[in-house]
């Protein structure tokens, strides 16, 4: 058997409570991983709440990301990925995450840096793939470009803004309090907007003297769009990842003919292990060194014990207060 966090019903933090069930087997392409640390997402919260449904044949454990050591799987597919039972990975996954043990897909794991524990590796799946697929795939940044994340101290935020300076880039960041923004501050970005004090619209023109930004990645939609489609470039690619300010949105349509902008988004979830292995490869290949190197470095605000009575309640508490910078994991008995 295995420990587990299930979700007893649709509803706030306390319906998180600690069970049982039984060890999932690695099944054709598969891998099974003894977990140390599990990553919690927004996901996790929506799912929580009932507004994410599980895709089909997902498990309905919460969770997107874990690490820990490889305990058996699909001797080929692992194999070809250069793994081998007892190395360390950390893994994406459509679900099943908030558990002491996991199935993945071996196309979605990845080893664990070099330096890093379990609890750093596991903050790294949900969100580096997340930007990696959006911001350089979907919005094609560029070095010399100009990137606006909104939300830049939450997990993709972090994320954005380490990844984005790697690449070249001049990293504008939104936050909601002088505190926040002088933490992305601390993180490389360039030049940081408190969005409860400034216009973000007015501010980033001003710091591109009036050109506007070429890729904004925005989590919050609803009335934001209007306001990010006045404040891209000419050939501007906005990337909607989340819709937390809500699923209504109305904007200037002539800016977007006159400026050639483009409006995108995706979630990745659903998406096939073909679209994630692709992914996974790119990271290997492009930022798991920067990650070696110290060049890029996972970002932990707390972690809690995922085995205790109320661990993942108040993380889930901690991550809808919006008071954390970085990432919030689970442990396991965690490295």
């Amino acid at each position: 058997m295995m420990r587990i966090v299930e979700i007893t019903s649709a509803g706030a933090p306390d319906v998180l409570r600690p069970a049982t069930r039984e060890v999932p087997q690695a099944g054709a392409g598969e891998l099974l991983i003894r977990v140390s640390a599990s990553g919690v997402n927004r996901p996790d919260v929506l799912q929580r709440k009932g507004l994410y449904p599980v895709p089909p044949g997902a498990s309905d454990v919460p969770g997107l990301e874990v690490a820990g050591v490889i305990a058996s799987g699909d001797a080929a597919a692992l194999q070809a990925a250069g793994l081998q039972v007892g190395d360390r990975v950390c893994a994406l996954v459509a679900g099943g995450g908030y558990a002491d043990w996991c199935v993945a897909p071996v196309a979605q794991c990845l080893p664990v840096p070099d330096g890093l524990s379990d609890v750093q590796a596991a903050s790294l799946p949900e969100t580096f793939f997340t930007v990696w697929s959006n911001v350089f795939d979907r919005g094609q940044l560029k070095a010399g470009e100009v990137l606006l994340v909104q939300g830049g101290t939450s997990g993709i935020g972090v994320t954005a803004i380490q990844m984005a300076k790697a690449w070249g880039a001049t990293v504008i960041a939104t936050a909601g309090s002088d505190d926040k923004c002088a933490a992305c501050l601390r993180l490389g970005a360039d030049h940081a907007i408190n969005y409860k004090t400034q216009d973000f619209v007015q501010e980033a023109k001003r710091l591109t003297q009036d050109r506007g930004v070429d890729v904004i990645l925005d989590m919050v939609a609803g009335d934001y769009v209007a306001r990010e489609v006045e404040c891209l470039a000419e050939d501007g690619r906005l990337v909607i990842i989340a819709v937390q300010g809500g699923l209504e949105s109305n904007f200037n349509a002539g800016w977007v003919l006159r400026r050639r902008l483009t409006i995108t988004g995706s979630t990745l979830r659903p998406r096939p292990v073909a679209f994630k292995a692709a992914i996974a490869s790119n990271l290997r290949q492009h930022v798991w060194p920067l990650i070696a190197s110290g060049r890029i470095q996972p970002v932990i605000h707390a972690t809690f014990d995922a085995a205790s009575v109320d661990g993942a309640e108040r993380a889930h508490v901690l991550m809808e207060s919006n008071q954390h910078i970085g990432k919030i994991v689970l442990t396991w008995n965690a490295r």
